[in-house]
């Protein structure tokens, strides 16, 4: 793949406003990805084994929230994933925060982000566990996104979900009614009952904090106005059309999984201190339009999706949770008669390097297409400094 003409570094790079009020992390990730694969990490020479040809391959900043260094681990994590498919329908269930809640979100994205993963997941365990549903035990996986096409605060979760699950005494195989799963306006009701609980609980617990726009939130009264409001609105749980089969489900793995708020190949200019980026509209049937917005607030809008240290985005449940996914797959394989064929599903899919954004490294050599290349020399990191207001000491360097 080729580089894109245009890269989230080069916006970094344009900044002209000071970066010392942000956070720490913040201030490295704009660090980062402006080093990514650049000679400031080091790198290496290749060598081609057939015609000779060299060229230089720098080393990856490995952020998380860097678009270029998501290839690798997608890649891995796809293969896994595929190890893990069953030869069912699968389903795609959104669970999205109200926007009343969003300022909040922001100032509490550890608590707020986990109290989405708790209040989904268990909205889906316990409605699939009921006779008059499913009444399955069910798995999945959940995804985290925080951001919509503008860049804007959304945070809700993407499962992706098996059609069906074991009998609650694991003796037989569970189907759904083909084509639907579970009813939404059910998901919602309870997934907003859970959330509500859990909130009031953390902020008892003096889990939650209070500044700028949510400093009267601070108040018993106001918490319990904003508590009040959200629960008489109508939550949006949705689902998206089956997909089919593993195949698919690989499909949009490989696209949501590991993304950050942009892709490189979505910026299409960057002069006189404004980036425009091409966005889609989905009121106007998924329209693609363009926007441009001036650098710094480009810039903030992608720091809003910047999470906290350590924070697990992609999470396992029911029967797929780590602690018991082997045994369970094992068990929902032979109860299903139907071994799956992991290795078919990723080649049918279609998951390569091709698909990866970042991954430009290719063994193949570029000039012959018939050697491999080969580490030639290792290349040590160069001392390329930023400009000041990207110090990460909290102090300026004027050197």
């Amino acid at each position: 793949m080729s580089r894109p003409h245009l890269e989230l570094a080069d916006v970094f790079k344009s900044l002209d406003s000071d970066t010392q009020s942000l956070s720490c992390q913040k201030r490295r990730v704009i660090r980062d990805i402006i080093q990514c694969r650049t000679a400031a990490l080091g790198g290496h020479v290749e060598q081609c084994t057939q015609c000779g040809h060299q060229q230089m391959a720098y080393n990856s900043c490995r952020n998380r929230n860097c678009p270029k260094c998501r290839a690798a681990a997608r890649k891995e994590w796809m293969q896994e994933r595929a190890a893990e498919l069953l030869p069912v329908e699968y389903f795609h269930v959104v669970f999205t925060l109200p926007e009343q809640l969003s300022t909040l979100a922001l100032q509490n994205k550890r608590v707020m982000y986990g109290l989405l993963f708790r209040a989904a997941s268990q909205t889906l365990l316990e409605i699939a566990a009921d006779p008059r549903r499913l009444g399955a035990a069910i798995g999945f996986l959940a995804v985290l996104h925080t951001w919509g096409q503008t860049l804007q605060h959304h945070p809700h979760l993407h499962c992706v979900i098996p059609g069906g699950g074991l009998s609650l005494d694991r003796s037989r195989w569970v189907s759904c009614r083909k084509g639907f799963f579970l009813p939404v306006k059910v998901l919602s009701r309870l997934f907003r009952g859970k959330f509500v609980a859990y909130l009031s609980a953390a902020n008892e617990q003096g889990r939650l904090a209070f500044n700028g726009q949510s400093k009267h939130l601070a108040e018993a009264n106001h918490f319990a106005d904003l508590l009040d409001k959200v629960s008489k609105l109508e939550w949006v749980v949705y689902a998206k059309p089956p997909f089919g089969g593993p195949v698919q489900v690989l499909k949009y793995l490989a696209r949501y999984t590991h993304r950050v708020a942009i892709s490189n190949q979505r910026l299409v200019a960057l002069s006189d201190g404004q980036v425009t980026f091409r966005w889609k509209d989905y009121a106007v049937g998924n329209a693609v339009k363009e926007m441009t917005l001036e650098v710094r607030e480009f810039t903030r809008r992608f720091l809003l999706h910047i999470l906290p240290r350590g924070f697990v985005r992609i999470r396992h449940y029911g029967f797929l949770a780590n602690r018991c996914r082997s045994e369970s797959l094992d068990c929902c394989r032979k109860l299903l008669a139907h071994g799956t064929n992991q290795a078919a599903y990723f080649e049918q899919a279609d998951i390569g390097p091709d698909q990866c954004e970042a991954d430009q490294e290719s063994e193949l050599c570029p000039v012959c297409r018939e050697g491999r290349m080969k580490i030639l020399k290792m290349l040590e990191p160069e001392a390329i400094p930023l400009r000041a207001n990207f110090r990460l000491d909290g102090t300026a360097d004027t050197s």
